[in-house]
């Protein structure tokens, strides 16, 4: 059973009814040019489901003092961060995600060096955006990656994708990560959607 992070997270009540949906993971989004930027603390913070941060080519001390005032379990690196970079990280405090894109062909050259230096990695489509575009990537490009670190598979997954995922297959794929095509508005979640995506893909 695959786990669910949801992502673009920002205002409470939607936060608590997202989690209260079947979450596992909440992403907040600190990169400034994003719509779904995160610059205050919310009334509420999910206190069952995991918190991930997600930065773009931030200082480390950023995201340290960050991730210490949102309580964030999770450090996800979406931008050109190096391995040196990732590894230099509190891994015993902090968990560490970083992102790829993926576009027609697995990029292992890219990923390679990232092995042993980040708990998990997260495999986007690619744009010239940094996350959030909404665009998919084709997923049996995946069938390439055969590394040992467990991967998230995100990229425009949408609530009609729900009975696909549940036959996508891969020894490390740990989780399904969603945002945008479950908006109503940017980073406001429509829970209804959230609950019958998690649903169907659990039951």
């Amino acid at each position: 059973m695959k786990l669910i992070k949801v992502c673009g997270m920002r205002e409470a009540v939607n936060i608590h009814e997202v989690e209260q949906s079947g979450a596992d993971w909440m992403g907040f989004i600190f990169y400034p040019k994003s719509p779904r930027f995160v610059s205050e603390i919310p009334a509420y913070l999910p206190q069952k489901a995991k918190r991930v941060g997600i930065f773009v080519n931030e200082p480390k001390e950023i995201i340290i003092e960050t991730a210490s005032l949102f309580g964030l379990d999770f450090v996800q690196l979406h931008g050109n961060e190096s391995p040196g970079f990732c590894n230099e990280m509190d891994r015993s405090r902090l968990k560490i995600i970083k992102s790829f894109r993926v576009g027609d062909k697995f990029p292992n050259e890219e990923v390679e060096p990232y092995h042993g230096k980040c708990d998990y990695f997260l495999f986007d489509a690619k744009t010239s955006l940094y996350g959030g575009s909404g665009k998919k990537f084709n997923w049996n490009v995946l069938s390439d990656y055969r590394g040992e670190t467990p991967f998230l598979l995100s990229g425009g997954i949408a609530p009609g994708d729900a009975e696909a995922l549940k036959y996508f297959s891969h020894p490390k794929c740990i989780g399904i990560d969603i945002n945008s095509r479950f908006e109503i508005a940017p980073a406001q979640k429509d829970v209804q959607k959230v609950e019958q995506f998690i649903s169907m893909l659990k039951s």
